[in-house]
Order: structure tokens, then C-alpha cells, then sequence
């Protein structure tokens, strides 16, 4: 068994592949201040319970965006695991051209979602990714990595605004019926929802302009934890892919090995 993890600022997201077939996928709080033993009993019950064997696992490969925890899971993964991991990073071979200013700059996470969105729906496209920032990243028709766009995530500016302001309530993050809302609630659930619909959309309608010597773009997918949320309101996004990271994590280790 293959074990692939993503580590988030806000999530990390683990699963089990059998060959090319995702037997279990998991999502745990990040918590930077679990030492590896933490993690590797973390992961050894929720293994267990799912009738899971650790020791079935015969390879690991991690991206990260939070640098201190690849050490953490680097020694989990030895110590629990016995494998050696594979990190993405510099020197790993991902099969994707980086046409950015500094490509060791490129997050991790951003690289893998490339990856796999081009390996699955071919290019020109543009990935979204709605984690704790919100991240745009556009693939060319040859499946070059070209750059892309990051904007704060919705929870970071749900939270600013309730720490930020004296009288607003920290809210659900869903959709209201309305624009107009007749709440407070509601009016915050309004122009955070509805305002990020549209953030979202000029972001891909620019990036789709500026993509138009490659062609037409086809495929917008979105992933990560609100994809759904906007995407079903967008009038770009055609697809929702929740597992995209970890099969860009799938598709790089077979690559490496």
C-alpha cells in the first residue's frame, strides 16, 4: 500500500492507495506541535479501525506547506511506517515544466494539484484550490506549470471579520437564499459567499483571457475543503475534484519510482 499525505495550514488529508485504487482517504486537524509519536498513534488507530495493517504500508509521499511538519512526518513515517518518505520538493521529478520567476517558490500542494489535473482532464485549464488561501493556478495546453493567483481563503476573512469588528457574531459558513438579507447573519453569510463567487469568477475570467494563445480552456476544477460552496454558484468552474491532491501525490510517486 502507498500512503500519501497533504499537509495544509488548516487540514491535513491522508489516504491509502492499493495500486491505482484509493482504498480510504482521511482528514485531521494540522497541528503543528504533535511530535511524530502523536501522529504515528494518530494514524495506527484510525488505520485500526478501518481494519487497516500499518505494516502493509510499503511507500509514503508527503507535500507540505507547513516546512516544520515534514520533519515531524518525515520521522513518523520511519518510525512507524519503516519507509523513508518521499517529500515534493526540488529534485523530485513531477513530469511538469515550471514557467514561473523562481520555481522553488511554487508551493507544494500547488505542483501536485497541476500534476494530476492535467494528467486527468488535459490542458489548457485552470485549477482553484479553496484551502486556507485560495489559490489559481494555470497549466498550458503542453502541460506546462504557468503561474497562477492567491487570494485569503474565506475562513481567513470570516475570522477577520469577527475578531476585527466589535459587534459581528462569527457565522456558519453556507448560502443564503438571498443576497438581501434580512439579518445579520445572513448579510454576512451574503458577502462572504456571494462575494467570493465573485472574486473567484473574475480571477478565472481574467486568467482564461490571458490563456486564450493556448487555446480554448476547457476544464476549470476546483478542490479543497469549499469547493463545492462556490463552485456550484460559478459560471467558470465545471468541475469539483476533492480528491485531486492526492492523486497528484499518486501519480508523482509513480513517477519516482
Amino acid at each position: 500500500m502507498l500512503l500519501v499525505i497533504d499537509v495544509g495550514n488548516t487540514n491535513i488529508v491522508f489516504g491509502v492507495y492499493k495500486g491505482d485504487k484509493l482504498l480510504n482517504y482521511w482528514r485531521i486537524s494540522t497541528d503543528k506541535d504533535k511530535t511524530p509519536d502523536e501522529y504515528g498513534l494518530l494514524f495506527e488507530q484510525i488505520f485500526k479501525y478501518h481494519n487497516l495493517c500499518a505494516k502493509n504500508v510499503e511507500d509514503v509521499i508527503i507535500s507540505s506547506v507547513v516546512p516544520i511538519l515534514i520533519h515531524t512526518l518525515s520521522d513518523m513515517s520511519i518510525k512507524y511506517f519503516n519507509c523513508r518518505p518521499i517529500i515534493i520538493g526540488p529534485g523530485i521529478k513531477t513530469g511538469m515544466n515550471i514557467r514561473y520567476d523562481n520555481p522553488k517558490e511554487v508551493g507544494a500542494d500547488r505542483i501536485v494539484n497541476a500534476v494530476a489535473a492535467y494528467e486527468k482532464y488535459g490542458g489548457p485549464l485552470i485549477v482553484v484550490d479553496f484551502g486556507t488561501a485560495i489559490t489559481f493556478c494555470a497549466i498550458s495546453k503542453e502541460g506546462d506549470y504557468l503561474g497562477g493567483a492567491i487570494a485569503p481563503g474565506i475562513i481567513i476573512s470570516s475570522e477577520a471579520l469577527f475578531t476585527r469588528t466589535a459587534k459581528l457574531p462569527k457565522v456558519e459558513l453556507i448560502k443564503p437564499d438571498s443576497v438581501i438579507s434580512k439579518n445579520t447573519v445572513n448579510s454576512i453569510q451574503a458577502g462572504l459567499v456571494y462575494g467570493y463567487i465573485g472574486l473567484v469568477d473574475h480571477i478565472i475570467e481574467k486568467m482564461i483571457e490571458e490563456l486564450k494563445d493556448e487555446g480554448e480552456v476547457k476544464t476549470v476544477v476546483a478542490t479543497g475543503g469549499f469547493s463545492s460552496l462556490i463552485a456550484s454558484e460559478s459560471k467558470y468552474i465545471n468541475k469539483t475534484d476533492d480528491l485531486l491532491t492526492l492523486e497528484g501525490l499518486r501519480i508523482i510517486y509513480g513517477r519516482n519510482k
